[in-house]
């Protein structure tokens, strides 16, 4: 009798225990909430990058999806909002049915059941494909309120910004037609200008560039360049080697002066790039365009620049470098062709300065005091001029922008010379590939051994099993 009293007892303790623990896990998962990403690269978390843009975004951000009630893609896009809720708790997302409330769906300008409306500060954008980098994308445009212009200058030679129908897939190896698309994925504005026919820069650009002119610019033109560089206009450089600049006028306001060779990377025998010509940048001076920028660069046929620091100091500009080669690196004032050596004698030591930033302030206007305290003297209102000189315009053209960092550093450069300094170094990388692409021999070798060998290693197995047992 006793025996079974303690065998009840003890069933009924086990009992009690496993019921204990099953609503203490039960309260821990109300309470408590563990999530692990096991995925190749975290692809189903948000990349540093988003966590980054989200953790600059003060205000609330909505996102109304457009969707039919028995639609099977309610499941796919709470899960895509959700994991930027993780990040910024004040995200909601709305479902509405196009049926039920067709004044919605006019308001928004919806084409067809789907889209996704993010809104922000009340501007809004229509997706119709989810993922990170179109989400990343729609936020860093909705984070701007104003329009930013980047000109190109055209008319000598320049990078072209239009893809060429004659190049394979629809793009030009030379131009910059990718690098514009990347701008203008990040809500800015790109239009070329050729100063022959509108000889004036619009007042509303936001950023010029020039972007390595094979042919000089007529004086005027040049005299148009200088005096919007004077008059505090943001400009980018981008020039080559052995290249006919025209634009000494500026070079002289800037305080700079390029030198005429190529920079030479050492190394380039031990990581195979192929040609000395080819400079890879691992290290970034402190620059705020280059903060927290970790990519390598590569640079082909690379001059470099001298800064004159006391010309630059008089007037007013803070320069710092942006790009610097290494100790062991020169600037090769020869041949490229034949063994290439270091000569003291016409050659210049490293490291060089091959790209450099400045930045000074200018009166927004002349005859535009700002607000002044009782009793304080009016000062002008002022804004910083930034500009940005790099000695290779290859580095960003079709053939090079998507290789290593280069689209990043150049979306970089544009981003801070337009003041849009919150955005710099947020960047959403393609997701790895995961699809699996197979060989024919390979796709043979896993047939044949999925349909032929391995059933007949799992009968020879069985036959062996049973014809031991039997000798037993």
């Amino acid at each position: 009798m006793n025996t079974k009293k303690s065998k009840l007892l003890q069933i009924a303790f086990s009992g009690v225990l496993i019921t204990v623990v099953v609503v203490l896990l039960g309260l821990l998962s109300v309470r408590y909430k563990l999530e692990a990403d096991w995925t190749a690269g975290g692809r189903n978390t948000l990349t540093a990058a988003s966590q980054k843009l989200l953790k600059q975004l003060p205000d609330p951000v909505t996102f109304t999806a457009f969707l039919y009630p028995d639609s099977d893609n309610r499941r796919d896009i709470q899960m895509w909002i959700d994991r930027y809720k993780r990040v910024k708790p004040n995200i909601t997302l709305d479902f509405v049915d196009p049926s039920k409330d067709p004044i919605k769906v006019k308001a928004y300008n919806i084409d067809q059941p789907g889209e996704v409306v993010v809104e922000y500060q009340g501007r809004k954008e229509t997706l119709r494909v989810l993922s990170e980098s179109a989400v990343t994308g729609a936020l860093q445009r909705l984070t701007d309120s104003g329009e930013h212009y980047v000109v190109f200058l055209e008319g000598h030679g320049e990078r072209s910004l239009e893809p060429s129908s004659s190049e394979e897939e629809g793009a030009s190896q030379t131009g910059y037609a990718q690098f514009a698309a990347a701008l203008r994925d990040k809500g800015l504005k790109v239009q070329g200008l050729n100063l022959v026919k509108v000889p004036k820069i619009p007042d509303n650009t936001s950023v010029l560039v020039i972007a390595s002119p094979t042919q000089k610019p007529l004086d005027g033109e040049a005299k148009i360049i200088d005096d919007y560089v004077k008059a505090g206009g943001n400009l980018l450089w981008l020039t080559d080697p052995a290249q006919p600049t025209g634009l000494e006028a500026v070079a002289k306001t800037l305080g700079i002066s390029w030198d005429n060779g190529f920079a030479v990377f050492p190394n380039y025998q031990a990581l195979g790039t192929g040609s000395p010509a080819v400079y890879l940048a691992t290290d970034y001076p402190p620059n705020p365009v280059t903060r927290d920028f970790q990519d390598v660069t590569a640079f082909p046929l690379v001059r470099s620049v001298t800064a004159d620091a006391d010309a630059q100091r008089a007037a007013g500009w803070d320069m710092l470098p942006l790009l610097q080669t290494s100790e062991t690196s020169w600037l090769e004032t020869g041949s490229m062709e034949g063994n290439i050596t270091f000569d003291p004698k016409t050659d210049k030591a490293g490291p060089l300065t091959i790209g450099l930033t400045l930045q000074r302030a200018v009166p927004v206007s002349a005859d535009k005091p700002a607000d002044a305290k009782a009793g304080d003297a009016a000062k002008p209102e002022v804004r910083q001029q930034r500009v940005a000189v790099v000695g290779d315009s290859d580095f960003l053209a079709d053939s090079n922008v998507s290789a290593l960092g280069n689209k990043e550093l150049g979306l970089n450069l544009v981003q801070w010379l337009a003041s849009r300094d919150a955005l710099l170094n947020i960047d959403v990388p393609k997701a790895p590939d995961t699809s699996l692409y197979l060989p024919g021999w390979a796709t043979w070798l896993v047939v044949v051994g999925y349909t032929l060998v391995l059933p007949i290693l799992l009968l020879g197995y069985g036959i062996t099993r049973w014809v031991r047992r039997r000798r037993r």
